[in-house]
């Protein structure tokens, strides 16, 4: 019995030191990057040496200031072309302008008719600005009546119970594209004359955005007084603007080198000046006669 007591007890003390430790909860993280499966580095720091190898490498310095020359490189050729073909510089000159101009311009357009001298002026061979000169052509002029007559074009066509996005959206349109077309054939016009001004295509863009303004008192006298109205104010603001834009274009088209020109040259600048100013009451009443009804 005291031999099988013994071999009991040997036996629970072989069992006691073989039984295998638990494992932790949580790794030990104190020593560095925590440590993976297989013997792997962490990813992290895997990543972090990828980057510290990359920035002490020679030739991947020299790719990265390559790439960011490439970069700054195609940044200046897309601002050059871009400012070969818009330049700000000329587009903040036709919009250079204050109340008295405006108020001064807007009357000119409606009574041109005991305007005298039609000549832009210079300081150094370069023309003022639209707010010392009158006689400078804007684009801050017809931007603004372009969006008062699709404003306008909007309450005419609710008042007559027509209103829909569509249909305004068309009007807006059809008032792009119609004064588009009259810079691109105005511009052709003045290329196949030889005409050596200087005229732009923001001169002429400018010139053509002026009949917005004849439109709108159109449209508004219409809205007023009917359809007779319409078509008397139709007449005076047509009128009005042909005997402008004759004159202007005139005066900007043939400019001191060319007053002296040949006859025949002469006789284009004055056939392009009157088909341009022939054409706007067409456009006008086109673009305005459905609103009035």
């Amino acid at each position: 019995m005291a031999y099988h007591s013994g071999y009991g007890a040997h036996g629970s003390k072989h069992r006691a030191r073989a039984a295998p430790e638990p494992p932790p909860l949580f790794d030990d993280t104190s020593g560095g990057y925590p440590s993976q499966p297989g013997g792997y580095p962490a990813p992290g720091a895997e990543v972090a040496f990828n980057v510290n190898h990359l920035l002490g490498d020679p030739m991947a310095n020299v790719a990265m200031a390559y790439g960011s020359s490439i970069a700054s490189h195609g940044k200046d050729m897309v601002h050059k072309e871009l400012h070969r073909f818009v330049s700000v510089n000329k587009l903040k000159y036709f919009f250079a302008v204050d109340t008295a101009y405006v108020a001064k311009k807007l009357g000119l357009l409606v009574f041109p008719y005991t305007h005298q001298n039609w000549e832009v002026q210079y300081s150094r061979d370069v023309p003022l600005p639209p707010r010392q000169d009158l006689n400078a052509p804007d684009l801050y002029i017809p931007t603004m009546a372009f969006i008062t007559y699709v404003l306008l074009a909007g309450m005419a066509l609710g008042i007559q119970k027509r209103f829909s996005p569509e249909v305004l959206g068309l009007c807006a349109s059809t008032a792009l594209v119609w004064i588009v077309m009259e810079v691109l054939a105005l511009l052709l016009g003045i290329y196949l004359a030889t005409v050596r001004s200087d005229l732009s295509t923001f001169h002429l863009l400018a010139y053509s955005g002026y009949k917005y303004v004849g439109m709108i008192l159109s449209v508004l006298t219409g809205l007023v007084f009917g359809s007779d109205g319409y078509y008397v104010a139709l007449a005076w603001t047509s009128s009005a603007l042909m005997y402008f834009i004759v004159r202007s274009l005139r005066t900007a088209a043939l400019g001191p080198d060319n007053m002296g020109g040949p006859a025949p040259r002469q006789q284009l600048h004055l056939y392009l000046t009157l088909g341009a100013a022939a054409f706007q009451p067409l456009i006008i009443y086109w673009l305005t006669f459905h609103l009035v009804r």
